[in-house]
């Protein structure tokens, strides 16, 4: 297996595939690289280098204890961007992924990066404050602590049905896409997922939002159950130097692969433009 071995000890467990303008996929809570088969896949047959990596305590990475938070994160990929000398790279982050993408470029991007993509993104910031009026109420991540800390296996069969909008009628259920959520949650160490709901959830990107001062597009599906629309999307492109929002009417926070046909036909033409 392709890994990189970071400061810490950690193991960062990574795809490299093909050749040409890399384009650097970070993947969501508690998913792994996995996730963005459809997208690596497409990408790799239109002459891209496609690169994704399991986060630290994802997946095949270690199943770490310390630095399941936002500033490790940026770092781990800071590493094996290094490692790989990526350069006019772009980035696209759905979910976490994307808060991880919003770190990283707006601390070690400059030089390396040519754009970046927030898909479905938790920017600017999740959690309900005097500061975000509009945020989630912190009970709702308190039970998905819950649900993981405590029946983490049953927790991650349920959360796909809002997470993939399997819940809104006349829904078309794919138990392939269910079952593969929860494999790609179960690799993964629990301790790191667990603490991850915090960096999710309770990190400030608005002063990343600000530095990044590359093309940005920021992608979000009007039916989001998991990360709202009206929280995040319109507020991380107002903040963008150079951000565009693409809303997606109807769409859930797994668009990515309910959606994938339209996501990567509108990918494509951001990566071209």
């Amino acid at each position: 297996m392709n890994m990189i071995t970071v400061k810490d000890g950690t193991q960062i467990y990574f795809k490299d595939w093909g050749t040409g303008q890399p384009l650097f996929f970070h993947h969501g809570w508690p998913l792994s690289a996995d996730d963005w088969d459809t997208q690596m896949m497409f990408f790799l047959e239109r002459g891209y280098r496609v690169i994704a990596h399991d986060r630290r305590g994802h997946g095949r990475s270690t199943q770490t204890v310390t630095g399941n938070e936002m500033d490790t994160y940026a770092a781990d990929v800071a590493e094996l961007v290094a490692k790989l000398d990526l350069k006019e790279a772009i980035h696209i982050g759905h979910s976490t992924g994307g808060g991880e993408v919003a770190r990283y470029v707006a601390r070690y991007g400059k030089g390396r990066v040519a754009k970046a993509v927030l898909i479905s993104s938790v920017p600017p910031i999740m959690v309900k404050s005097e500061k975000n009026p509009g945020g989630t109420p912190v009970e709702v991540f308190d039970k998905i602590r819950e649900g993981t800390a405590n029946h983490r296996a049953q927790f991650y069969e349920d959360i796909t049905l809002p997470f993939y909008g399997y819940n809104r009628p006349g829904a078309v259920i794919s138990q392939g896409v269910r079952d593969n959520w929860w494999r790609q949650g179960m690799m993964g160490g629990i301790k790191a997922q667990y603490d991850c709901i915090k960096a999710f959830s309770e990190t400030d990107f608005t002063e990343d939002l600000k530095k990044i001062e590359i093309p940005t597009l920021v992608m979000h599906g009007e039916d989001d159950q998991i990360v709202p629309f009206s929280d995040s999307g319109p507020l991380s492109a107002k903040l963008l130097k150079h951000g565009t929002l693409k809303a997606y009417p109807g769409f859930p926070h797994g668009m990515p692969t309910t959606h994938a046909e339209q996501i990567n036909a509108d990918l494509l033409e951001f990566i071209k433009s």
